[in-house]
């Protein structure tokens, strides 16, 4: 995200003794990304950053492929996944391919008796249910139904939740998430077009800054495995920091949706982007209004791509029987459209109250175990004529 930010307490110059009261010296730490070409942020400890105490053996969190190569449409009800206490262990991977995990998560109680962090991907956060309070080592943000939070990879955090009903999708991104470049100019700002600008975007507030010695373990994420690593201090210790790359929140209630005379195409409900998928917000917006529009959309091949959109709220014209919590999965090779009777009862409407989160990936998804206990195995069967 290039918008800068600055928390806390920072030197003038980066690289430069930068002193406690005390006279000792507070810690510098560069958190950067594509080595040092990408966006970076530095900050100062009270600690060394660099004290492992021990580093324990880890344990496999891959997911378990049932259908490696798939031709057929699904549709996986998502508020069947059972909730569970902790964080990691409730979330699911739904659809998996070499550049993203697709996942939910529906944890009861907030992250207590350690800190997190994905050393191999971005973390896209879609809070359907719940809110709370996101914790990171570069602050903290308050979170609510409707909210995005991108954390980019080695981000320190944990979830403070405000009760037991929470519902996540998760997008894992083995590649760098971004706002979409067609709505920033060259100097990285959001252009007057885009259907959302920095004022929308949320970044952290407050820092907690503790000065403790003891055992602090961070459950590190690599390569499909958890390594519990035990820290001699604490890892929330940050007085300050500046830079580009932090983590921030985005409301979906916060995109302005673009509208036509004529039905426009999903590109115009792009969110974020990497160069291995896209991520678009489907928001309550107006219909098309040139007197012979027809608002439903119209029937295209997935050619490149498989198409994943999670049900979040509303009325789904183009969808029959789709509730909140759905996830449908069209995948490339076969086209796709709405269900019989969507484009008949489309003509004339005014507006659409739906949203929802998709996902575009450019390389086949694969599907897990845990997705086929909640598939609706016929819904491919759901666009022969008679079936609405």
């Amino acid at each position: 995200m290039a918008f800068y930010h600055k928390l806390g307490k920072i030197p003038h110059k980066r690289h430069t003794v930068f002193k406690k009261p005390d006279g000792s010296l507070y810690y510098e730490q560069l958190f950067g990304t594509i080595g040092f070409d990408g966006m970076y942020s530095n900050s100062y400890h009270e600690r060394r950053p660099t004290q492992v105490k021990e580093m324990k053996v880890g344990y496999s969190v891959k997911p378990k492929i049932a259908i490696g190569n798939n031709l057929k449409s699904y549709r996986f009800k998502g508020f069947k996944i059972v909730p569970a206490p902790d964080y990691l262990e409730s979330r699911k991977v739904i659809l998996t391919n070499s550049d993203v995990d697709i996942a939910l998560a529906s944890p009861q109680a907030s992250t207590r008796n350690y800190f997190y962090k994905n050393s191999d991907a971005d973390e896209l956060l879609f809070i359907h249910k719940g809110s709370g309070k996101l914790r990171t080592h570069l602050g903290n943000l308050n979170f609510k139904y409707g909210d995005y939070l991108l954390i980019p990879r080695g981000t320190i955090y944990k979830l403070d939740f405000d009760d037991e009903n929470n519902r996540l999708f998760i997008v894992e991104s083995r590649r760098p998430i971004y706002t979409p470049k067609r709505y920033r100019n060259w100097f990285g700002q959001l252009l007057e077009h885009s259907p959302f600008c920095e004022r929308d975007l949320r970044r952290p507030y407050e820092l907690e800054t503790n000065d403790e010695e003891g055992d602090f373990v961070i459950k590190i994420k690599k390569q499909g495995e958890i390594f519990d690593a035990v820290y001699a201090t604490h890892p929330f210790d940050v007085v300050g920091y500046d830079g580009y790359n932090y983590p921030y929140a985005f409301s979906i209630h916060d995109f302005e949706p673009i509208t036509g005379r004529i039905h426009q195409p999903p590109p115009v409900h792009q969110t974020f982007e990497t160069d291995a998928f896209v991520v678009c917000s489907f928001c309550p917006r107006k219909y098309d209004y040139h007197p012979e529009s027809i608002p439903a959309p119209y029937s295209h091949s997935n050619i490149d791509s498989d198409e994943v959109l999670y049900y979040v709220d509303g009325d789904f014209m183009s969808r029959n029987d789709i509730e909140e919590g759905h996830i449908s999965l069209h995948p490339a090779g076969i086209p796709h459209g709405p269900h019989p009777g969507a484009v008949e009862r489309s003509i004339g409407q005014v507006e659409t109250k739906e949203l929802a989160v998709m996902v575009d990936t450019f390389k086949p998804l694969l599907i897990t175990e845990e997705a086929i206990e909640i598939a609706d195995e016929t819904y491919y069967k759901s666009w022969l004529e008679g079936n609405h």
